[in-house]
C-alpha cells in the first residue's frame, strides 16, 4: 500500500486497538445521537463485539464516561490558547470565546459535549457527569487564573460569569442550530471591561 492510498476498514480495524475504536465510536455517537444510544449500535459502529466491550468496560455508563474523558481533553485543548502563546491574560480569555464563535459556525457543532451529556443524564453522580463537571471546572479555573493575572476586581466572580456566558452560548447553538454571530465575544468583552481587566 502506498502512502497515498487510504487504509481499508478491515486493515484499520486490525491496526487500531479495540478499546480505542470503541471510545472513538462512542464519542461520535453519544455526541451526535445522545447518551441513550444502545450497546448494539455502539458496538456495531465500533466494529467490536459486545463481549469485547464488556471485557474492557463493566457497563455502557463506563464507556460513556471514558469516551467523554478521552474526547474532552481534545475539545478543551482546542478552546484554550497554547500554553506557550505570548498573549496577555485578557486576550487568552477572549481566545476561548473566539474559538467558540468559530465552532458555532460549523454544522457539526452541537454545543458543549460536557453540557450535553450532563443535561441528558440529569444525574450529577453518574460517572460521565463527574467527568463533565471536572472539565467544566477546569475551564472556570482557567478563566479565574487569567482574570487574576489580568487584574480583575473579583477574579472568582468573573470566572463564573464567563463560564455562564460560555455555557449559555453553547446551549444557544445547540437549541437554535445557528452560529452565535459575535454574541459570545461581545458579552465576554463587556464582562471583562466591567471587571476592570486591562
Amino acid at each position: 500500500m502506498t502512502s497515498g492510498t487510504p487504509a481499508s476498514p478491515e486493515s484499520t480495524a486490525v491496526a487500531v486497538p479495540t478499546r480505542e475504536r470503541l471510545l472513538d465510536a462512542a464519542a461520535v455517537l453519544f455526541y451526535r445521537e445522545g447518551v441513550s444510544i444502545g450497546v448494539e449500535a455502539l458496538c456495531r459502529a465500533a466494529g467490536v463485539s459486545k463481549r469485547s466491550m464488556y471485557q474492557l468496560f463493566t457497563s455502557k455508563d463506563d464507556v460513556l464516561a471514558a469516551s467523554l474523558d478521552r474526547a474532552g481533553s481534545g475539545y478543551l485543548g482546542g478552546l484554550l490558547p497554547a500554553p506557550e502563546a505570548d498573549l496577555p491574560p485578557r486576550d487568552r480569555i477572549m481566545h476561548v470565546f473566539h474559538r467558540l464563535e468559530s465552532l458555532s459556525a460549523s454544522p457539526d457543532y452541537l454545543g458543549c459535549p460536557f453540557l450535553a451529556t450532563a443535561f441528558e443524564l440529569k444525574n450529577p453522580e453518574h460517572p460521565a457527569s463527574v467527568v463533565a463537571r471536572r472539565y467544566k471546572d477546569a475551564l472556570t479555573d482557567f478563566f479565574r487564573e487569567e482574570a487574576r493575572r489580568g487584574g480583575a476586581h473579583d477574579a472568582d466572580l468573573l470566572a463564573h460569569q464567563l463560564t455562564v456566558v460560555f455555557d449559555g452560548s453553547s446551549g444557544r447553538v445547540a437549541a437554535q442550530g445557528r452560529s452565535l454571530g459575535g454574541l459570545a465575544v461581545a458579552t465576554a468583552t463587556a464582562l471583562a471591561d466591567a471587571s476592570g481587566m486591562s
